[in-house]
C-alpha cells in the first residue's frame, strides 16, 4: 500500500512538472477602433474549448500550453479579428488587438444570440420587424437586459417592469398597466420573439430563459394586430451563441425560496454550423402570502442552424410546469386598510393550481442578395389550468336586513379544467433599394393567427345562499323574499359555501369539507377566432430624415356558438394606418414625432371570457408621440425622452353586476397625457446606471356615468420614477467586489372608477452586493430594505394585492 502510495505521489509529481514546463499564459487587451476597452469580448483558441471574455478594462488571460495557435476575436457589432502567434513554454505572450465596427451587421430576423454583457441594447426587432437601432425608431422603447435582470436578482416580469417609465402593474398576476392602458397575459396581446401569445394569466412564469423585456409604447396594431393602447410587451428568448458559454447558479432566500438555473450555449457541430442553448429553471418558494407557495420547471431549448450564408433556421421552446395556489388578493373589514395583515389570503389548504404551458418558435431567414430577403416565422402555444379554489365572491355577507357584514367576506368556490391553444405565422419580405439620394427598406409581409378554447372546457360554481328548504341556492339575497332564504340562529341567510370570517381567518383557512355544497356547471363555452392581415411599411432615410409609412388590413373572423348547431362567423375589418418621422440634429441627438391607431376586436373568444357579456363595438385608438432619443459616453449610455396622447373608445370595465361578477360594460372614451425619461447604459466601464421617471394623465373622458368623467384610471399613477445602480471595483484591495443600490416610487392610485377606494404611494429601497472571483460570483439582493407596507395593485378593497416585505436572495454563480 504504502509503494503504491509512493507510485502515485512521484506520476503525479511529474505529471506536474511537466505540464508546468510547458504551460503558457496568453494575455492582451481588447478595444475598439478608438482605444476604448471592449468588455464581454470573446478571445477563443481556434481548434479547442480554450476561451475567455474580456473585463471591464478589456483585459483577458488564457492558459494553454506552448505552440502555436490561431486566436480569434470576437464581439458583436464588430468585424472579427484573427491571428496566428507562437507560444514559448514558461512566458507570457501579449497579444493585443482592436476591433473595427461592422456597419453591415444587423440581422433580418434574432436568430443570433447576443453577446454584449451591458444593461444597454443598442438594437430591437420589434419597431420594425428587422433589426433597426433604437435611436433610429420613431417610438418610445423601453427594455431591461439579461443582465440588469440578473443584478436585481428579478426573476419575473412584474419585478422587472419596475425599471421602465410609465409601466406599472395592475395586480401580481401576469397583468401590467402601460401608460394607462391594461395590457394581460390572458388577453393574447403579448409577444415572445415578436409572435403574438398568452400566458396563463394567474401566474408569471420565471425568466431565467429571456434575453431581454422590452415595451414598444403606443398601440403596435400596425405591425402586430390587436394589442394594448398603452403599448406590447415582448420577450426575447435566449438564442445560441456561436462560442461556448455554461454558467449554472442557486439561489436562496427569504420564505424559504430555493432556485436552481442553468444556461449551456455552444456550438453542436464542428464548423459551428449548429448552435444551441439549453436553460433550465427549478423553483420551489413559499411566500409572505398565507398558504401561497410556487414550484416551477423551466426547460427552454433553443437550436439555431446555419445552413449557408444566406439561409439560417432557428427553434425555440419554452416550457413551463407550475404548481400553486391561486392567490385572490387580501381583504380589509370595511373601508380600513390597515385591519387585517398583509399576509391574509382567502385560500384554504385544500385549494390547488397546475398549469402547464408549452410556446414552440420555428423561424427562418433566406437572404436572396444583399437587398432582398425572406422572413417566415411559426409559433404555437398551449395552456392547460386545472384549478380548485375557495374564493371572495367580490362581496361582504349580508345580514338579515340586507346590510354588510364587514368582517365576513361572501365566498364562492370554483373548479375549472380547460386549455388554450394560440397559432401565429408571419411570412415577411425585406427590401433595400436606393430612389436617387433616398434609401428605403420596405418591409411587406403577411400575418395569420389564432385562438382556440375547445371543446370540454368546463366550470362548476358553488356560491349564493340556500333556500329555505336547503335543496339548493338563491344568487343573492333579496330583503323582501327572506323567507325563501335558510336562517341561521341570527335570523341572517345561511351562504352556501361559508363566510370568510376576517376575525379569525385561522378557522377559514383549514381544509374545507365542500361535500355538502351546491354546485352548478357555469358556462365555459368553446372559443374560436382567427385572422388574416397584410401590412407594408417603408422607412426612407433622406440626408437628417428618416420617415416611416406603414399601413395594415387586418381582416378578422369570430365564430358565435362555435361548435354547436347554431355555429356563425362574424367578420370584421380595419385599415391601420401608421406615420413616423426622425431627424438627426447631432451625432448623438435624434428627434422624432409619430402617429398611430390601434384597433382590438371585443368578442368572447378575444376575452377569453365568455361570460363578458357583448356583444362589444370594437376597441379603436390613436397616439401621438414626440420625444428624444440620445447617445453618450461613445454610446455607452442612452437617453430618451417623450411626450405622448393617447386616446381609446369603447374600453370595458366590470359591471359590478351581483348576479354575474364577470359581466363588463364600455367606457365611451379615455385620454392618457404625459411625459417620460429614460437613461439606461454606463457612465464609465465599470459603472451601470438605469433610471426613469413618467408624468401620466389618464382619465376617463366621455362616460355613460357622469361621476366617472374626470376620474384616475385605475391602477395608473400620475407620477412614478425608478433609479439603478451597480458599480464595480476594478483596482486595489476592493478588486472584485460590485454595489447595487435602487429606489422605486409610485404615487397612490385608484382602484376603480365607479368607487372612491385608493391605495397609499409608496419609496422601495433596494441594494445588492457581488463578489467575483475567477468564474464565479456570490451575490446578495436586499429588497424592500426599509420593510415599506405597500400594494401594487387592486380592484377593491375585498381584493387588493398587497406588495413583498423586507427579503433578500443569496445567489452563488459559477461560469465554465
Amino acid at each position: 500500500m504504502i509503494r503504491l502510495s509512493l507510485l502515485i505521489f512521484i506520476f503525479t509529481f511529474i505529471s506536474v512538472k511537466v505540464f508546468s514546463q510547458s504551460a503558457a499564459t496568453i494575455s492582451g487587451t481588447i478595444t475598439d477602433e478608438k482605444g476604448e476597452p471592449l468588455p464581454g469580448s470573446t478571445v477563443l483558441v481556434e481548434g479547442t474549448t480554450i476561451s475567455a471574455a474580456t473585463n471591464l478594462k478589456g483585459f483577458y488571460h488564457l492558459q494553454v500550453t506552448s505552440g502555436n495557435y490561431s486566436i480569434r476575436v470576437t464581439f458583436t457589432g464588430y468585424l472579427p479579428a484573427t491571428r496566428q502567434i507562437t507560444v514559448v513554454a514558461g512566458g507570457t505572450t501579449k497579444f493585443n488587438t482592436s476591433l473595427t465596427a461592422n456597419s453591415s451587421s444587423l440581422q433580418q430576423v434574432e436568430i443570433t444570440g447576443r453577446k454584449q454583457k451591458t444593461y444597454k441594447t443598442k438594437s430591437t426587432f420589434i419597431g420594425n420587424k428587422t433589426e433597426t437601432d433604437i435611436k433610429d425608431l420613431p417610438q418610445s422603447v423601453s427594455y431591461a437586459s439579461k443582465e440588469l435582470m440578473a443584478d436585481q436578482g428579478a426573476i419575473r416580469v412584474g419585478d422587472v417592469v419596475k425599471n421602465f417609465s410609465g409601466v406599472n402593474q395592475f395586480t401580481f398576476y401576469d397583468d401590467l398597466t402601460i401608460r394607462g392602458f391594461r395590457v394581460n397575459g390572458q388577453s393574447n396581446t403579448q409577444l415572445v420573439n415578436g409572435l403574438r401569445t398568452s400566458t396563463g394569466f394567474w401566474k408569471q412564469p420565471l425568466t431565467n430563459y429571456l434575453e431581454r423585456v422590452e415595451v414598444l409604447k403606443g398601440p403596435s396594431s400596425a405591425l402586430y394586430g390587436n394589442a394594448s393602447p398603452g403599448g406590447v410587451v415582448n420577450r426575447v428568448t435566449k438564442k445560441p451563441l456561436n462560442e461556448t458559454r455554461r454558467s449554472i447558479s442557486m439561489s436562496l432566500g427569504s420564505f424559504n425560496t430555493f432556485r436552481g438555473l442553468a444556461d449551456f450555449t455552444g456550438p453542436a457541430s464542428k464548423d459551428s454550423s449548429l448552435l444551441y442553448r439549453l436553460n433550465l429553471g427549478y423553483e420551489d418558494a413559499n411566500s409572505f402570502r398565507d398558504l401561497q407557495f410556487d414550484k416551477n420547471i423551466v426547460v427552454a431549448p433553443s437550436l439555431s442552424f446555419v445552413a449557408s450564408e444566406k439561409t439560417r433556421i432557428n427553434f425555440d421552446m419554452v416550457y413551463n410546469s407550475s404548481r400553486s395556489r391561486l392567490d385572490r388578493g387580501q381583504s380589509v373589514i370595511g373601508d380600513d386598510l390597515y385591519s387585517t395583515p398583509q399576509s391574509l389570503a382567502l385560500s384554504t389548504a385544500n385549494d390547488f393550481l397546475n398549469e402547464q404551458t408549452y410556446i414552440i418558435t420555428l423561424s427562418a431567414n433566406h437572404r436572396f442578395n444583399d437587398n432582398l430577403s425572406f422572413n417566415l416565422a411559426y409559433s404555437k402555444t398551449g395552456y392547460t389550468e386545472d384549478l380548485y379554489e375557495h374564493r371572495s365572491a367580490n362581496a361582504y355577507a349580508k345580514n338579515k336586513l340586507g346590510a354588510d357584514i364587514p368582517n365576513l367576506v361572501a365566498m364562492q368556490v370554483f373548479q375549472r379544467k380547460r386549455k388554450r391553444y394560440i397559432d401565429n405565422l408571419s411570412g415577411y419580405l425585406n427590401y433595400q433599394v436606393k430612389t436617387g439620394a433616398a434609401e428605403h427598406k420596405i418591409v411587406a409581409g403577411y400575418d395569420y393567427g389564432s385562438e382556440k378554447m375547445p371543446v370540454g372546457a368546463s366550470q362548476l360554481t358553488a356560491s349564493g345562499y340556500r333556500n329555505a328548504a336547503n335543496t339548493g341556492t338563491i344568487a343573492n339575497y333579496v330583503v323582501k323574499d327572506s323567507l325563501k332564504y335558510m336562517r341561521d340562529s341570527k335570523g341572517n341567510p345561511v351562504p352556501n359555501i361559508p363566510s370568510f370570517d376576517l376575525s379569525n381567518p385561522l378557522n377559514s383557512q383549514r381544509l374545507q369539507d365542500d361535500s355538502k355544497a351546491f354546485f352548478a356547471p357555469t358556462a365555459l363555452a368553446p372559443t374560436y377566432y382567427y385572422l388574416n392581415a397584410g401590412y407594408v411599411q417603408d422607412q426612407i432615410k433622406l440626408g437628417r430624415f428618416q420617415a416611416l409609412l406603414g399601413v395594415r388590413y387586418e381582416y378578422y373572423t369570430d365564430f358565435v356558438n362555435y361548435a354547436t348547431v347554431t355555429e356563425e362567423k362574424t367578420h370584421s375589418s380595419a385599415w391601420l394606418p401608421r406615420f413616423g418621422l426622425v431627424y438627426t440634429a447631432t451625432k448623438n441627438i435624434n428627434l422624432y414625432s409619430s402617429y398611430v391607431m390601434g384597433y382590438n376586436p371585443q368578442t368572447a373568444a378575444n376575452l377569453a371570457n365568455p361570460n363578458a357579456g357583448g356583444p362589444f363595438d370594437p376597441v379603436t385608438s390613436n397616439m401621438v408621440e414626440f420625444g428624444a432619443k440620445s447617445s453618450w459616453f461613445d454610446d455607452r449610455l442612452s437617453i430618451t425622452a417623450a411626450i405622448y396622447q393617447i386616446e381609446q373608445k369603447n374600453t370595458l370595465y366590470n359591471a359590478n353586476d351581483p348576479n354575474n361578477p364577470d359581466l363588463l360594460r364600455p367606457v365611451g372614451k379615455e385620454r392618457s397625457r404625459g411625459f417620460e425619461f429614460d437613461i439606461t447604459g454606463r457612465i464609465l466601464p465599470n459603472w451601470s446606471v438605469l433610471a426613469s421617471y413618467a408624468y401620466n394623465d389618464a382619465k376617463i373622458t366621455e362616460s355613460g356615468t357622469p361621476a366617472e368623467i374626470g376620474r384616475q384610471k385605475p391602477n395608473a399613477p400620475k407620477n412614478s420614477a425608478n433609479v439603478w445602480t451597480r458599480y464595480n471595483f476594478t483596482d486595489g484591495a476592493l478588486t472584485g467586489l460590485g454595489v447595487g443600490f435602487g429606489a422605486n416610487y409610485v404615487e397612490k392610485r385608484n382602484l376603480s372608477i365607479s368607487l372612491t377606494q385608493t391605495i397609499p404611494s409608496y419609496t422601495l429601497m433596494n441594494a445588492a452586493l457581488y463578489y467575483n472571483w475567477g468564474r464565479s460570483q456570490i451575490q446578495f439582493n436586499a429588497n424592500n430594505i426599509t420593510n415599506k407596507k405597500h400594494w401594487v395593485g387592486g380592484y377593491d378593497y375585498i381584493r387588493l394585492f398587497p406588495g413583498t416585505p423586507s427579503n433578500y436572495l443569496i445567489t452563488l454563480t459559477h461560469n465554465f
